[in-house]
């Protein structure tokens, strides 16, 4: 299928990208829904089919499979809305003031069908302008609805009776077979690292391998962090005939929500290894596909072997000139925006409480944070009424979430079961035995900010959607929202075609001239991710300093690296006076912060 668009709007925690594609799918432009929370899923499907006169029966929490069962109804629910009014959007006449010219307005200037449109307005009344009318209407295409699986959010979940339940019913593998069986052809988009079991448990869809005519209905795309990383989860897939689509690369700290932070190489060193090594990518995972193809006495289509994944990349790009150095500078086929489309309205389900929050937000407001049970950095903002929730209940004798969904549920530091960081029940516990430990006060204080700081995100982080559509009052529903640091130069809502003119360089740029480089802002990060492990390490751990070398060693690269990206020329409204400033500011403090700990010197 063509792309529409050279951009598309990644996943935005568990609400905020819940129902974008039916926001803006119908004008081309794919975008993703994260399936981590089937609860929120049911409560957003039964509003929809309500809004569209579409049939809902309501799935029981404890109905059998039902996971799997109301993540597949809410995907067929958004895939019929989808597809009604994009028919309806492509049935509407051309030379109107209507959808459908806005459909091929938004289209980047190189697409065909961007040119076939200008060519159109530029016809008289004719036969031949009637059928370039029709050629026009068949070559549009709606927006990918695709789907997010965060792998490491697997728990194993027992019966009524307390038994455990087979490996097919934990939540990762029940949320894949949820779009498995869905009427999507869409991919799903894989995060968080590698699941074995998850991985496995693929090969049971017949989906997800080519047709006789050399079509996949549905795709996998991998979020990576670097090309280790690809080849490794590829080529297991590849042994199983699954083939990967398209590999996603995300910095690993200048991002939305959770941050995996690479070993300190920088997003344009690793970018720069995929563009050297892309070839690889067909040639090592072709011949083990070839293998299982033939171990099952099926035949790959030979047209299919023209289709090498795609690379792309997001996190951080906030102006036209980096979106170009990705597309040109680095090969990438497509990038990737989603922090700016928070305050996009026509876009992303945000409500008004946490929408003036995003507005208002500076740098200090966003910060990589310790809030996420899982224990991984998490990107956030100040000031949500999540922050405020979680800081009042902390306050009385009874901290922590009384834990609706579970989804985190993962500890088991003094239970048999497993339970969430942020719950009261964990929380009670864990204060209590730093209140009996030997820790100095000071000690004491700093470890139960540091429990107490843990936040209900699996409810949380769907309730501004809920807010937003009137499903969910405002008082009963505490808002978390996770933008990437680049929302400190968006400062108030913006119109899906301000946006997308952004992005393509149409319009003068939303963001000031004096926005550091988003390459500057990361190497930043680094140097505080660094930092932080410094003050948290134990010299005498071999382990943990060799990383630390390491980190020291990649990052000092990465900058050498930026240093000759910043004798370049720009692409465009690129900031890289700012990339070279960053490179002498950022060396000098990582070094400094070396030379304080005589161990690692």
């Amino acid at each position: 299928m063509t792309i529409a668009h050279t951009f598309h709007i990644p996943v935005m925690g568990t609400g905020h990208s819940i129902d974008t594609p039916i926001r803006i799918a119908p004008y081309g432009i794919d975008s993703v829904i994260s399936i981590v929370d089937d609860l929120l899923v049911e409560r957003i499907r039964k509003f929809y089919a309500g809004e569209y006169g579409l049939p809902f029966e309501s799935i029981p929490r404890n109905a059998e499979d039902g996971r799997a069962r109301r993540i597949t109804a809410y995907l067929n629910t958004v895939d019929e809305i989808v597809r009604r009014k994009f028919d309806t959007l492509c049935n509407e006449p051309f030379f109107s003031d209507n959808e459908k010219a806005k459909y091929f307005e938004m289209l980047p200037d190189s697409s065909t069908l961007k040119n076939g449109w200008d060519q159109l307005k530029a016809m008289a009344p004719s036969i031949d302008r009637e059928a370039l009318e029709n050629k026009l209407t068949s070559m549009m295409k709606p927006g990918a609805i695709d789907v997010n699986i965060m792998t490491k959010l697997d728990r194993l979940l027992n019966n009524e009776e307390g038994t455990p339940m087979s490996s097919e019913f934990s939540d990762a593998n029940a949320a894949f077979r949820g779009f498995a069986m869905s009427n999507l052809r869409s991919s799903v988009v894989l995060s968080a690292g590698f699941n074995p079991r998850l991985f496995a448990y693929m090969g049971e869809f017949r989906d997800f391998y080519r047709d006789a005519a050399g079509e996949l209905k549905k795709k996998i795309i991998l979020k990576v962090s670097d090309f280790r990383s690809a080849l490794i989860q590829g080529k297991f897939l590849a042994k199983k005939g699954i083939e990967i689509s398209e590999f996603r690369i995300e910095s690993g700290l200048n991002c939305g929500g959770h941050a995996f932070a690479s070993d300190g190489q920088l997003l344009p060193f690793i970018l720069k290894e995929f563009n050297d090594k892309k070839d690889q990518l067909s040639e090592t995972f072709q011949p083990l596909i070839d293998a299982f193809y033939d171990s099952m006495g099926w035949e790959y289509p030979e047209s299919a072997r023209v289709q090498d994944p795609l690379v792309t990349v997001q996190g951080g790009i906030g102006n036209h000139g980096e979106n170009e150095r990705m597309l040109k500078e680095y090969g990438m086929d497509r990038t990737g925006w989603g922090t700016p489309f928070l305050l996009v309205p026509e876009a992303t389900p945000v409500d008004t409480a946490t929408l003036e929050v995003l507005k208002n937000a500076g740098e200090d407001d966003l910060y990589l944070s310790g809030v996420s049970p899982l224990g991984i950095p998490f990107n956030n903002v100040r000031n949500t009424g999540s922050e405020k929730w979680t800081r009042s209940r902390s306050e009385t004798d009874k901290p922590g979430s009384p834990c609706p969904k579970g989804f985190l549920q993962f500890n088991t530091e003094f239970t048999e079961n497993p339970i969430c960081t942020a719950s009261s029940q964990y929380q009670l516990l864990k204060i209590d035995e730093i209140n009996r430990s030997q820790l100095d006060e000071a000690g004491k204080s700093r470890r139960r900010a540091e429990v107490l700081d843990k936040t209900c995100l699996c409810d949380h982080l769907g309730n501004g959607a809920l807010i937003s559509l009137g499903i969910l009052k405002e008082h009963r529903g505490p808002q978390a929202v996770c933008p990437g640091p680049n929302l400190a130069w968006f400062n108030r809502t913006y119109t899906l075609r301000e946006m997308i003119d952004h992005i393509y360089g149409r319009i003068p740029s939303l963001v000031p001239a004096h926005r550091p480089h988003m390459f500057a802002k990361e190497m930043a990060m680094y140097v505080d991710y660094i930092g932080r492990q410094l003050e948290q390490t134990d010299p005498s751990n071999v382990k943990a300093t060799k990383r630390l070398r390491t980190l020291y060693s990649n990052l000092m690269e990465s900058m050498d690296y930026c240093a000759e990206i910043a004798k370049g020329n720009a692409y465009g409204d690129e900031n890289l006076s700012s990339l070279a400033d960053a490179v002498d500011t950022e060396r000098e403090r990582l070094e400094a912060l070396f030379a304080s700990e005589p161990a690692l010197a």
